[in-house]
């Protein structure tokens, strides 16, 4: 069995694939008070509400229970202007924006688990903290890769780094191709099951299932706007003054509409407002919803977010739903560590034989 912590862990993304994979997650760390519920509500895990900065080798020790490894599991929020920063009061344009991963690294350092696994967007390997980080993990076998989640099934264009290191003994990310895969994961396999609705309407059984208002001039570019298009297709007559500009011209990536039978583009913080991205629905003539950029994320769709009654937050949880791990990642993480350690299993097993 691999015990886990799980430190910066939001709203139980990469918990709740690790636990769905056969990782025992006991405890989830994060600042954020908005993440209880959904994470105590879902996993079988308690979550502590801390600055991690402040957590210590010991007290994580503590915290693991009594499998037979011990693993540390993180996503150290990486955005120059991430929510998690801010609270802490950290000055995102200053050098010490990346704090967050060197407060990993000391954990690792302090508490030295058997295994480790992070997460965290590509760009941090092109800076020095990443070299900082591995220098943590002196004494562990280390693998690294940037991974197109479209290859683990992930029904979007979402590339993330993950790492995975061991004390036990040489470890590896196997991990498929989309030519391995029988069919991509798909925006229509993902929500197409959803009850249909118009800008300005909520399903009634579900309060995340809710799409945001539009102006009347949004509800027209919406509709002229084709699926994997953008609004260069539009009338002039449509265009935002910015998009006027030769200095517009080149941000495309805004006011389109996804398409049914491809993955959509990385869910983010904003995916709820059509204009703030390619998250027009692809038929339907609104934005997505919060539950549709959650399925999107693979989260279940029994994954409680709210209290009962509580009233939806769009930017709160439009925050914490796209800053979360895509569950299928921990599924993935959990798959590869536990052949690893079955691996070392068998091979202890097999020496004690023959000594």
């Amino acid at each position: 069995m691999i015990d886990c912590v799980d430190v910066f862990c939001g709203l139980g993304g990469l918990t709740h694939g690790l636990a769905k994979g056969g990782v025992r997650v006991s405890t989830g760390i994060d600042l954020d008070p908005e993440c209880r519920f959904p994470y105590e509500a879902n996993n079988e895990a308690k979550f502590l509400e801390m600055d991690v900065a402040k957590v210590s080798g010991d007290q994580l020790r503590s915290l693991w229970g009594k499998g037979r490894h011990t693993l540390l599991a993180g996503c150290a929020p990486c955005q120059p202007f991430s929510t998690y920063g801010r609270q802490k009061g950290r000055n995102p344009t200053s050098k010490g924006q990346w704090d967050l991963v060197l407060d990993f690294g000391r954990l690792i350092r302090e508490a030295q688990p058997q295994l480790i696994t992070m997460e965290n967007v590509p760009q941090l390997v092109n800076h020095n903290v990443f070299t900082e980080l591995l220098k943590s993990l002196h004494g562990y076998h280390v693998c690294w890769e940037i991974i197109d989640c479209v290859d683990l099934g992930v029904p979007q264009t979402r590339k993330r780094l993950v790492l995975l290191a061991s004390r036990l003994g040489p470890v590896k990310l196997g991990i498929p191709r989309t030519g391995d895969l029988d069919r991509k994961a798909t925006v229509r396999e993902a929500v197409s099951s959803l009850l249909p609705l118009r800008a300005g309407e909520s399903d009634p059984e579900d309060p995340l299932h809710s799409a945001c208002k539009l102006s009347d001039l949004n509800l027209r570019r919406v509709r002229a706007s084709r699926p994997g298009g953008t609004w260069r297709d539009w009338d002039k007559s449509l265009l935002a003054k910015c998009h006027r500009k030769i200095s517009g011209e080149t941000y495309p990536s805004v006011y389109g509409r996804m398409e049914w039978d491809e993955p959509a583009p990385t869910i983010t913080t904003q995916c709820f407002g059509y204009g703030n991205g390619r998250f027009g629905h692809p038929e339907q003539d609104r934005a997505i919803t919060l539950r549709e950029a959650a399925l999107l994320q693979t989260f279940p769709r029994s994954y409680r977010f709210l209290p009962q009654g509580a009233k939806v937050r769009y930017s709160v949880l439009g925050r914490l739903i796209g800053n979360a791990v895509p569950v299928r990642i921990g599924e993935f993480v959990a798959k590869n560590l536990l052949k690893h350690v079955a691996k070392i299993d068998r091979e202890a097993g097999m020496n004690a034989k023959t000594s």
